[in-house]
């Protein structure tokens, strides 16, 4: 394909087909799954369309071995028996590199019937980063504060607006590339309603009330990056407790919300445990928020969650492809006395904190919640990042710089 926009797991994908028998790529739909995997099969299955569905309705391990392989199975979950056919083949053959599946739902990987456990292989894709649209290959933030990288900016550093805007067109493909302002808008409010009047439905294996659903999308939305009370979620949305208990595990399990996690640690006391809200694309949001660039600038509250969305959308592309593993979390003290946006728990020891700033000149001040981090962890510390609206990078403390929003991508 040579208009292919390479994707940041493109590596790994392949990597893992020279070495495992079937591997499972996920995240929400339209963020590019089959474009991706089906440049290296050899056949495709498109188990969405009932034609080329039927056979696998019928038989599906006659159906799958009648196909010359590597064999993508798009759409699995329409199809669900095609996962124990695929196990069945890998029991019965190990050649690697056999299967590639796509799925636009986790729902069905947390039953207790699952039956691909050590035969399937799941990546993660979410939707683009900026990084991935500029073809940018950079080295993933996380990667350069363990090894002690100059956090150099982008040659072109967006201004504050200019971060907004790439914030308010989110990472869809068919959402921002090639596509005006204008249509970007229909595509993201067209994405909204179909995910709450098809995909969930669909995904809960029963009726869900649209407009409730979608109530409690937008609810979700306005609160996003937030450590909210469900209390205010649930009268937003004007539901029950149960209700939007369910409606978070079904959007959760359609990968288009994400809970980010508290971190915790022997050393700091008082951290409260609840987690962190934040939908999967800032495009999302924007829709279902109902607001364009010059409302959020006006909003200090929507422009904070804007940004802080952003950069958790960045950093979410590069977990699963980093050479230091580690996980993503947040922190926050009982009553917010201290706070820090986003905390990478770097293997079984180091830490690095990341704060999200709208300024364009960060002083001592917006590094003072790091700074306390750093003093309490002491070794444990690996650094900490101010990320701001302006155009350098600089030092600000021991161990804690202040870098451009856009050092993501340079």
């Amino acid at each position: 394909m040579d208009d292919y926009l390479p994707r940041s797991v493109d590596q790994l994908i392949e990597e893992l087909l020279e070495d495992v028998s079937a591997v499972m790529i996920v995240g929400p739909r339209a963020s590019g799954k089959t474009t991706t995997a089906a440049r290296l099969a050899s056949s495709v299955v498109r188990l969405d369309r009932a034609d080329e569905a039927a056979a696998f309705l019928a038989s599906p391990d006659a159906a799958l071995a009648a196909l010359p392989t590597p064999v993508l199975l798009d759409e699995w979950q329409e199809v669900p028996e095609v996962l124990g056919a695929v196990k069945r083949a890998v029991d019965g053959d190990s050649r690697r590199g056999r299967f590639l599946l796509a799925g636009s739902v986790h729902a069905p990987t947390h039953m207790a019937t699952w039956p691909a456990t050590g035969r399937v292989v799941p990546v993660e894709l979410f939707p683009l980063s900026v990084g991935e649209r500029l073809r940018s290959g950079t080295k993933p933030l996380i990667d350069r504060l363990a090894d002690g990288d100059d956090l150099a900016p982008a040659s072109d550093a967006p201004d504050l607006r200019g971060y907004v805007d790439l914030a308010i067109e989110g990472g869809f493909p068919d959402a921002v590339l090639g596509v005006s302002n204008r249509s970007r808008q229909r595509w993201l409010e067209g994405y909204i309603r179909h995910l709450v009047t098809r995909d969930a439905p669909m995904a809960s294996n029963g009726e869900r009330d649209p407009e409730r659903l979608e109530r409690y999308f937008r609810a979700l939305a306005l609160n996003t990056a937030g450590v909210v009370n469900n209390n205010t979620l649930y009268e937003a949305a004007g539901i029950t407790k149960r209700t939007a208990e369910v409606y978070e595990r079904l959007l959760i399990n359609l990968m288009v919300l994400e809970k980010l996690p508290a971190w915790s640690t022997n050393r700091l006391k008082r951290l409260i445990r609840s987690p962190k809200r934040h939908l999967i694309d800032t495009g999302l949001w924007s829709a279902a928020v109902g607001v364009d660039a010059l409302a959020v600038l006006r909003d200090g509250n929507l422009l904070g969650r804007l940004l802080d969305s952003f950069v958790a959308a960045q950093m979410r592309v590069e977990v699963g492809v980093a050479a230091h593993r580690h996980r993503l979390h947040h922190l926050r003290t009982e009553q917010g006395r201290r706070e820090v946006d986003v905390i990478a728990e770097i293997g079984a020891h180091r830490v690095a904190g990341i704060e999200i700033k709208a300024t364009s000149a960060p002083s001592g001040n917006d590094a003072v919640h790091l700074a306390w981090m750093r003093d309490q962890l002491g070794d444990r510390f690996a650094a900490g990042v101010v990320l701001h609206t302006g155009p350098h990078s600089f030092q600000l403390a021991e161990r804690i710089v202040a870098a451009p929003i856009c050092t993501l991508w340079a």
